[in-house]
């Protein structure tokens, strides 16, 4: 499954953190697609997204810490559609991958161009700024206006998040188009 065949959902273009947590994906006939399930696919997705060089080596731990972080903002984003309190667990997650990175810019000299700030970035702390990226990008979004606008697909049994704009609670046309036709079929089986 890649992006040409189920693009992404409204919003992920705007917030890293709809197109995270919508890496697991259930589709109809019971399949079921994830895009960090293995250490490859995760170190694919996060390159992808510049959150980690192509040649990271991400290894299983690390993939489950992804995927673990990726079922807690989901907990969130549902509590925040359905409009109840979050789970603490999901909370503790979160804030835990927030502070796991250094946000200080540490002074740099470079023998040409002279001083500038940068944040140092050995290998072992790749997952731990990509889990703080993501916790915060969450974070922003749920406390921005557009948290207002979050909702999850309305076509069953996809699984996705998205912004709304206007009347559109569908994550793609696929599924619009699926709701549609089951809306439909129901109409003319009723007695």
């Amino acid at each position: 499954m890649n992006d040409a065949v189920l693009p992404p959902a409204p919003g992920a273009d705007d917030y890293l953190a709809i197109d995270f947590v919508n890496s697991a994906i259930a589709l109809p006939g019971g399949q079921y697609v994830d895009l960090i399930g293995t250490p490859a696919g995760t170190n694919e997705w996060l390159a992808e997204r510049g959150l980690a060089p192509v040649d990271a080596g991400v290894q299983e731990m690390c993939a489950t810490q992804l995927r673990s972080l990726r079922e807690h903002l989901r907990s969130l984003f549902a509590a925040r559609v359905a409009g109840v309190p979050a789970l603490p667990g999901a909370l503790s997650a979160v804030n835990d991958a927030l502070s796991k990175a250094p946000t200080a810019a540490l002074l740099q000299w470079d023998e040409k161009n002279g001083p500038y700030r940068a944040t140092p970035c050995p290998t072992n702390e790749i997952l731990d700024r990509a889990l703080a990226a993501l916790a915060a990008n969450a974070a922003d979004l749920l406390t921005s206006e557009d948290a207002e606008r979050l909702t999850a697909c309305g076509s069953s049994p996809c699984n996705r998040y998205l912004l709304r704009h206007g009347r559109r609670h569908w994550c793609s046309v696929r599924c619009g188009d699926r709701a549609r036709a089951a809306r439909a079929y129901a109409r003319r089986s009723q007695p």
